[in-house]
């Protein structure tokens, strides 16, 4: 069996996990947060308008980010551990892609077997009490464009076609680099990015990715039960495809 996607990258909030993890740290300001990350995920905003902001309002913790770390975790999206794990065995490169906050991205990371050095996440500062110090005001994934142009700079070290999965408008910017966009609707559905993108996954499980990635035989019974509960979505209308978005055989 020939795998038709030789990456898959994933961004986290939403996607990955059913949490926005700067709201979820917002507190006291959580209206006002709430209001800037909608605007910003619907492109209502640039990202680099809204990121040192809500930063600024939130400041949070050590101890919060490691919380929100735990809440990733217990809030994984249903089918994401056995999707990851069949792209993997299948020898798919899978990537994290987040405008979110590293430390706690990298646990998500580690608890789906995904490398460190696979994971691309703002960095974020704290003092020796744990105080907010601040965070990487240079990373690229603070501004519009940004995942854009990481994933043009991971390009060269990528197997390809590339496929991109995600809820918001920074993950639709990265539609011109990749061969597949794929909007993650099951958490939050954004329509300015669904309607844009080449297909549209709503239901509240990432298992259709995999028969997308790897197409209708995966060849593993682990890997063969997840693509089944995938196409079984699929064909009761939770994924769409863009008019002329010719993925699988029978699709569409």
């Amino acid at each position: 069996m020939v795998t038709r996607f030789g990456t898959v990258i994933f961004d986290c909030d939403s996607t990955l996990s059913a949490v926005e993890g700067i709201d979820r740290l917002s507190r006291d300001h959580r209206e006002e947060v709430e209001r800037l990350t909608e605007a910003s995920m619907r492109g209502e905003l640039k990202l680099e308008e809204v990121y040192a902001r809500r930063l600024e309002l939130v400041r949070p913790t050590r101890r919060e980010v490691d919380a929100l770390a735990a809440e990733y975790v217990a809030r994984i999206v249903p089918d994401a551990r056995e999707v990851v794990a069949a792209l993997q065995r299948h020898g798919v490169a899978v990537r994290i892609l987040s405008g979110g906050l590293l430390p706690a991205v990298l646990v998500l990371a580690a608890e789906l077997r995904i490398a460190p050095e696979h994971v691309g996440a703002v960095a974020v500062h704290f003092d020796e009490g744990g105080a907010y110090a601040g965070f990487d005001a240079a990373s690229p994934l603070a501004r519009a464009g940004g995942k854009e142009e990481i994933v043009r700079s991971w390009l060269p070290g990528l197997p390809g076609p590339i496929m991109m999965v995600g809820d918001g408008a920074t993950d639709l910017e990265v539609a011109p680099v990749v061969d597949l966009f794929v909007a993650f609707a099951g958490v939050e559905d954004r329509p300015a990015v669904t309607t844009a993108a080449d297909v549209v996954v709503r239901s509240p499980s990432l298992a259709p990715v995999l028969p997308l990635a790897l197409g209708r035989e995966p060849g593993d019974d682990d890997a063969a039960a997840t693509c089944r509960r995938g196409l079984a979505l699929a064909d009761a209308g939770a994924v769409t495809l863009r008019s002329g978005v010719d993925i699988l055989d029978g699709w569409g």
